[in-house]
């Protein structure tokens, strides 16, 4: 598993990411909310644990801004050392799973890690996708903007399944053909063009805020952003 640490405790942040990197996780560190930000921009990550109080972007920040552009794909643990129940509302009202009080042992973090997975793998509630105010059912094929439903063609939701399970990642055209068309599409690239300008027409248009982003000389990204 890819999990994003952020801590701005450099012993803690070592303590931590020792233990997920011996559990066998692949691990990326940074010490501060806002260099946290700018790897889930640059990455994506299967796992967050976050610390709260940070300098530059704390953790309710960086949690409340990651779901608001991301959605829920990917669960959220949060660190801190205040352990009131007011201090752990606050925690799971901007969006986190679930909650670990200073000091705590790496046996604890690890079991709340495995919790998390397997309610992810048991889906106790159909799978959705979020970015921004669009909501893509992933069980029923239902995709919904500002509550307004949308129909997809079958082509359409594959490829908009693709873009928000990777939301924040610059994907290639390559790639996208690989994994929404059959081997017989690959030497025609223009054929994603083609179907990203369908969903922006459908998922985009009337909106303020644009969620298909182009990536010159890349391909195409996906995020809840008023920017590309």
């Amino acid at each position: 598993m890819k999990i994003l640490l952020v801590e701005d405790e450099v012993n803690i942040a070592s303590f931590i990411e020792r233990g997920l990197r011996e559990s066998g996780h692949e691990v990326v560190v940074a010490y501060d909310g806002a260099a946290g930000w700018e790897r889930i921009r640059e990455e994506r990550f299967q796992l967050l644990i976050v610390d709260v109080i940070m300098p530059r972007m704390n953790g309710l920040e960086l949690c409340g801004k990651y779901r608001a552009a991301y959605g829920y794909a990917s669960p959220v643990i949060m660190l801190t050392a205040l352990g009131t129940t007011d201090d752990i509302v606050k925690g799971l009202e901007a969006g986190a799973d679930d909650y670990l009080v200073k000091p705590f042992s790496f046996a604890e973090l690890e079991a709340r890690i495995q919790a998390l997975l397997r309610r992810t793998k048991t889906g106790s509630t159909s799978p959705v996708l979020t970015c921004g105010d669009l909501v893509l059912e992933t069980e029923n094929h239902r995709a919904v903007r500002g509550g307004i439903p949308i129909d997809l063609t079958v082509r359409e939701y594959r490829l908009l399944e693709y873009l928000m399970a990777n939301q924040g990642t610059a994907l290639t055209r390559q790639n996208i053909i690989k994994q929404v068309w059959d081997k017989e599409a690959d030497r025609n690239m223009n054929i994603v063009d083609v179907y990203v300008n369908y969903l922006r027409t459908k998922i985009d248009k009337g909106f303020a805020t644009k969620l298909i982003h182009t990536v010159s000389g890349t391909g195409y990204r996906m995020e809840a952003t008023g920017h590309g």
